[in-house]
């Protein structure tokens, strides 16, 4: 169990939530193992497939506290909510912002400066764990590029002009990645990002990463009543979470890149684990998936110390903590959103 942001994160599978007087008591089996005041909560979001009481639900639904229910993998469900939620005030500034081309530009700018970041200091690890084993000059000269694009993407006021400038980071990034995979080539070489579909085994894995990434960034969107499919970067498409897309950019170099990294280096993955197809498109086999699962689920698992809020919380939650963060930009108390800095 989490508090952060007046946010209650359940992360326990077996938590049952109740209410006492003016209390949510979490409990497991017989026994209350942690209670909290209901004033000093904003939302609550549950990671568990026990469940809460309907007398806490209408609680929460009286005093417009957001609770909403995913599963431990991180798959929204439902959100509880009463006769007038404070989610109609936030979605109606989501949409405002999204038909604004400034304020549109001003977050997006926001998310793809922590991508550039992030990818840059996941090459900086790079050069600082496998300096011998890897061509410093290249990576030295990537790096480079990045952090030059970092000042330029803090001045953009174009969205057309953002986007160039992603895609110039993301070239510079993925110019080099293969310096990052230190074991299994000539299997897991790396030339250039493809997708639909991937064509070599480590794009399989890198387009599976997103699409996990992308699910875990509409389920947190959505927990904290953002629509997810109205976004700021990406144009609205039929279908598309393209608010999960805006928000999972500074995620993808740290938390998806460097997990696919740690599979092919620690020989987590090997040739039996991908099927390959006459057309050319290859991705995992059923044991391959199973494989990838559980390793991410044991990522997601892994405490990291959150840069903005200076307090460990586990890699599963990151997705949430930025969503609340981009709610509480939307809804003014927030100047500016705070992107995900890592190191």
């Amino acid at each position: 169990m989490r508090h952060l942001l007046n946010t209650l994160f359940i992360t326990s599978e077996d938590i049952y939530l109740s209410l006492d007087g003016e209390n949510v008591v979490a409990n497991r089996g017989q026994q209350s193992v942690a209670r909290y005041p209901l004033h000093i909560l904003s939302s609550i979001v549950s990671f568990s497939y026990a469940g809460a009481s309907p007398a806490l639900m209408g609680a929460c639904a009286q005093r417009n506290i957001s609770l909403a229910f995913c599963t431990p993998r991180g798959r929204f469900l439902a959100r509880v909510t009463g006769e007038s939620s404070g989610n109609v005030l936030l979605r109606r500034a989501q949409y405002r912002a999204a038909d604004e081309p400034d304020s549109c530009c001003r977050l997006a700018r926001n998310m793809i400066f922590g991508k550039v970041y992030n990818a840059r200091w996941s090459l900086e690890r790079t050069r600082r764990d496998h300096g011998l084993r890897v061509d410093d000059n290249a990576l030295s000269n990537a790096s480079s590029q990045l952090q030059e694009l970092l000042p330029q993407i803090e001045a953009e006021t174009s969205l057309e002009h953002l986007r160039g400038l992603e895609g110039a980071g993301a070239t510079a990034y993925f110019r080099v990645f293969d310096q990052s995979i230190l074991s299994g080539k000539p299997f897991f070489a790396f030339e250039s990002r493809n997708r639909r579909p991937p064509t070599d085994p480590v794009n399989a894995l890198l387009s599976f990463a997103y699409s996990l990434l992308a699910n875990d960034c509409a389920s947190a969107l959505e927990s904290v009543g953002l629509d997810a499919y109205v976004g700021f970067l990406h144009r609205d498409r039929p279908g598309r979470t393209s608010l999960a897309l805006d928000l999972m950019e500074e995620l993808r170099p740290c938390l998806a890149d460097r997990f696919v990294l740690t599979l092919i280096n620690n020989r987590m993955v090997s040739q039996e684990d991908f099927e390959f197809r006459g057309t050319g498109a290859v991705s995992l086999c059923d044991s391959g998936r199973k494989v990838f699962l559980q390793h991410w689920q044991n990522r997601r698992k892994t405490e990291l110390t959150h840069p903005y809020l200076q307090e460990k919380i586990p890699w599963g939650l990151v997705p949430y903590i930025q969503a609340l963060l981009l709610s509480r930009t939307l809804r003014g108390d927030l100047d500016s959103y705070p992107p995900f800095l890592w190191k």
